[in-house]
């Protein structure tokens, strides 16, 4: 793993990391490959199991100069030897699991992620004869209780959405590689440049990189970063096999939104703590979480974990009602925000998220999990990213409706 401290600084790495003037015209921007094969001066086999690390382009579902200039340069940043990218978020979350995971293995899962990885450990690993254990991970005894002899990968989330729950990932990861698991950590609501995620113990580092690392919402794709054996467990099982690959021209939109993601991310910190101190203090709203915020319930966490607390604030109105009815408010009369999903974009975005109907769908929390959910969310919360736009437009926004 590089020790990003002997590195060069992030916004060095976020634009040179993986690129170099073009060798063949001298062009100082990366050219973009679009080509799905390249002609060879070597006799090769016909299976990527025969590819060497001097084999050259042959396929680019096997490996893409754009898609691998990208790959390297989140690598850098993550501080990891390696990195894959992917189609989407979810399909490097797939990658994940059906790399590291058989029938009859068990895996430890949080029990608040992105919905699509919760469904996924729900419905579909259960399916695959997979084991699967959904823990709180904001409680460590919790996370410990849930480690098997046959747990083979625990998967966490942080800060986990859509709520900006913490989770301890040094405690964590000791408790995982103590019992022989792998650790994978979502990091996308912190972007590489939210926490140190591979410092603090974690092996495989995911993003969707749809979200921050793009940071323009004009490109859907996902990454993993870790330790160059494990990514080319992944790349041979997960890019050759399963084919969810990235196209190099949204390799290429993600490398270019990359080279300001440094400049962006305190740009998103700054703009979302003036929203949530904004937010706090209206009457007619109950709650706010953001990381920054001195009343976050895990703030000594944040403090000790996060080196940028980003741009994601959840906030409660008071019932479901109220918020249903605030969310038409806001898709009628919101000018400079947004009413859609998605994250981590230039624009700021927000979506009503409703308790119940997550529960019966995504993550079916009971008891003390449910609780632990509810002290967070309430009957619902507003889901605000925060974009680039001036705090002082974003907060006359806001106004209109709050």
């Amino acid at each position: 793993m590089t020790d990003r401290k002997n590195s060069r600084g992030p916004m060095t790495l976020a634009i040179h990391a993986g690129e170099g003037p073009d060798p063949s015209t001298g062009a100082s921007a990366p050219p973009l490959h679009m080509s799905s094969t390249f002609v060879t001066d070597q006799v090769a086999g016909f299976s990527a199991h025969d590819l060497e690390d001097a084999s050259g382009y042959l396929y680019t579902r096997w490996g893409n100069p754009t898609v691998d200039m990208l790959e390297r340069k989140i690598a850098a940043l993550e501080g990891t030897d390696a990195c894959l990218c992917t189609a989407s978020g979810m399909a490097a979350a797939s990658a994940i699991f059906l790399t590291f995971l058989s029938s009859g293995d068990h895996v430890v899962v949080s029990d608040v992620s992105y919905a699509g990885v919760a469904e996924l450990a729900r419905d579909t690993l259960p399916r695959l004869g997979i084991e699967v254990s959904l823990v709180d991970m904001s409680d460590i005894e919790a996370v410990a209780a849930a480690l098997r002899d046959n747990t083979r990968l625990v998967h966490c989330e942080t800060p986990v959405n859509p709520i900006g729950r913490l989770t301890d990932l040094s405690a964590v990861t000791r408790l995982a590689h103590d019992a022989g698991a792998l650790v994978s950590c979502d990091a996308t609501f912190a972007s590489p440049l939210g926490q140190e995620s591979a410092g603090l113990g974690v092996d495989l580092v995911m993003h969707s990189i749809t979200k921050y690392i793009g940071g323009h919402g004009d490109a859907v794709g996902g990454a993993v970063a870790g330790s160059a054996e494990l990514i080319g467990r992944m790349r041979l099982e997960a890019s050759i096999h399963h084919g969810g690959i990235l196209s190099p021209f949204n390799a290429w939109l993600i490398a270019r939104g990359m080279a300001t993601l440094p400049l962006r991310m305190k740009a998103h910190e700054a703009g979302a703590l003036e929203l949530a101190n904004w937010l706090e203090s209206r009457d007619s709203v109950t709650r706010v979480i953001h990381p920054g915020l001195a009343s976050h319930p895990q703030r000594a966490l944040a403090e000790r974990q996060m080196t940028n607390t980003a741009g994601m604030i959840s906030f409660q109105v008071g019932d479901a009602a109220k918020g249903q009815a605030l969310a038409q408010q806001m898709i009628d009369r919101l000018e400079v925000i947004h009413y859609a999903v998605s994250l981590g974009h230039h624009r700021s975005l927000i979506f009503w998220m409703e308790t119940a109907p997550l529960m019966e769908t995504s993550f079916r929390l009971q008891g003390r999990q449910l609780e632990s959910y509810r002290a967070f969310a309430g009957d619902g919360v507003f889901r605000l990213s925060v974009g680039l736009e001036d705090p002082a437009d974003l907060i006359a926004d806001l106004a209109q409706v709050l």
